[in-house]
């Protein structure tokens, strides 16, 4: 089989059947950020442009690169923390209401994830879980209950090290926004983005001397409901904690 033909067997047999998406239906499109009330409390972070430059040995950074479960018990600071949100999810520009450009690719420049964090260790910020608005490079709180972090801990099947992390990434898609261009096809997507957002997490915290570890073994339901998420339009896929190596 050549590759043209096989190439036109596979779009044939992978795409022919999709229905048309929403987007293709000229159905509104949906917004760029999940919303939030306006009553919660929101913490300015450091901008990503008031961060100073880092100088690194990006083979080394690659070559050293590991999951990391045990942390110092020490705190990262507000800009550290700026910093792996911005490599994670940081917005370049926004492009209208179409779309936004961020630090790690997309489908389709979709950026479907909301960032949530457990808090535990950051210096200037009191322990809890947290949102991150990436359109204003801001925190709200989420559930700032005392026993939040061993109800994530908990989700997270018992692993101990989310509580000895500093913060822990929980990253939760918001799927209409993938969908609404690529339809079923979409939550493939979503998957893959979620790979590119944990790696260059791993990498982001190498460069500050921290650790991190992705956890994908964890309770779906019991997460998304200590999240505060309906588990259909949003559910988590990727959760991975960090802290001082």
């Amino acid at each position: 089989m050549s590759k043209s033909i096989g190439y036109e067997f596979m779009v044939k047999t992978r795409y022919s059947n999709l229905e048309p998406s929403d987007q293709g239906k000229q159905l509104p499109q949906p917004p760029l950020e999940a919303f939030y009330g306006g009553t919660e409390t929101i913490i300015d972070l450091p901008m990503p442009e008031d961060i100073p430059a880092i100088n690194i040995d990006f083979m080394a950074a690659v070559e050293l690169r590991t999951s990391v479960r045990d942390y110092q018990h020490m705190p990262i600071s507000v800009l550290e923390l700026s910093f792996l949100l911005w490599c994670t999810q940081g917005v370049k520009q926004v492009l209208g209401n179409k779309a936004t450009l961020r630090t790690v690719p997309s489908a389709g420049a979709r950026h479907a994830f909301e960032t949530y964090l457990l808090i535990n260790n950051v210096d200037g910020i009191k322990p809890g879980l947290y949102r991150f608005l990436a359109l204003e490079h801001k925190l709200a709180e989420v559930n700032m209950t005392d026993k939040i972090a061993e109800e994530i801990s908990n989700a997270c099947l018992g692993q101990k090290f989310v509580l000895n992390s500093a913060v822990t990434f929980i990253w939760a898609a918001d799927v209409v926004r993938m969908t609404w261009r690529y339809g079923e096809r979409g939550y493939r997507y979503l998957h893959l983005d979620a790979g590119h957002i944990c790696q260059n997490l791993y990498l982001a915290a190498q460069v500050i001397g921290c650790g991190a570890c992705a956890i994908a073994a964890f309770d779906d339901e019991l997460m998304n409901s200590v999240v505060g998420i309906d588990g259909k339009e949003q559910f988590v896929v990727y959760v991975a904690a960090v802290g001082k190596r």
